[in-house]
């Protein structure tokens, strides 16, 4: 049987830059091992498969996959198969008023489409769980995973940190955007220190000095390194942007109501993204955090499984 895909480029505006996933649209009777072939084949940091809900009152199952690996969670997937999948329910004059639920290992993930103009450009998505923070690693062992020294390592914040919000992540703050410009990821370390609670990824960054010239908004550049998933660079990686937006919301003491996020990834490897957040912490302490960005349509067409 043919199965039909689509991809998108997310976390822009402009076709080859953001993050290109690719989204089966009828995954219904493919295997797991199916699913993690043709993620493999495709080759892409992750490759979405569409299935029916198990709730009628949602949109629609997602499984992400990894060229290695299944995940539970993950940011650019979620917003480019809802793109896309937004796209295709509007071809067929269905209706795409109501923001999307998706069914994923990591919960239910509730994302609103970005309309401009009447057109269909992008999405943003709730994380769907609130954060959690693992274990500390020394900067010695963060240098070296990122080739630096550990004098590069930003400490006056946080150490660098296991966290999540629905996928685990290694976060390490660095001290200038030059740092952030010379790392690169060093296997031997890798090897040497994760996994870690869940997390087999490193997402570094560094924060703008200085005011932003839009009010309430804080400035991030990131780059993120996972060659244990054969992904040696990641150009826009929402569930870890969203991670530290979480963590640094916590950690201030003085926590705006609502407060606005633009953290810019890919540059350094020229896939430029801009991922675009907004941060909401509750009388519990508790933050929730939406990300979410613009889209591109760039490929489409089928696959067939033979003797698979």
């Amino acid at each position: 049987m043919k199965r039909r895909y689509v991809t998108a480029d997310v976390f822009t505006d402009a076709m080859f830059g953001g993050n290109p996933v690719a989204v089966v649209l009828d995954a219904e009777g493919l295997s797991t091992a199916q699913m993690q072939s043709l993620a493999m084949e495709f080759n892409y940091s992750e490759t979405t498969f569409v299935l029916p809900p198990q709730n009628a009152a949602h949109t629609a199952g997602v499984r992400i996959f990894t060229p290695r690996t299944e995940v539970p969670f993950a940011g650019h997937p979620n917003i480019g198969t809802a793109f896309l999948l937004a796209r295709e329910r509007r071809s067929r004059g269905e209706s795409v008023d109501k923001p999307f639920v998706f069914e994923e290992a990591a919960g239910a993930v509730r994302i609103t489409l970005l309309i401009q103009d009447g057109d269909i450009v992008g999405a943003e998505l709730r994380a769907p769980e609130s954060l959690t923070r693992r274990s500390v690693v020394t900067r010695e062992s963060a240098a070296s995973c990122l080739s630096l020294e550990p004098d590069d390592i930003a400490m006056a914040v946080h150490p660098p940190q296991v966290v999540s919000v629905g996928l685990p992540f290694l976060v390490v703050e660095l001290r200038s955007r030059e740092t952030l410009r010379c790392a690169k990821p060093n296997l031997q370390a890798y090897e040497a220190l994760l996994p870690l609670d869940g997390a087999d990824a490193v997402f570094a960054y560094v924060r703008e000095a200085g005011p932003s010239h839009r009010t309430n908004e804080t400035v991030i550049h990131a780059r993120m390194f996972s060659p244990l998933d054969g992904i040696v660079e990641d150009p826009a990686t929402g569930s870890a942007a969203a991670a530290v937006i979480a963590l640094l919301t916590t950690l201030d003491q003085h926590p705006a109501a609502d407060r606005g996020w633009r953290i810019h990834q890919g540059v350094d490897m020229g896939r430029p993204s801009l991922l675009l957040g907004r941060s909401t912490p509750d009388a519990e302490g508790q933050v929730g955090v939406d990300i979410g960005g613009r889209c591109v349509a760039v490929l489409e067409g089928v696959v067939e499984l033979v003797g698979r």
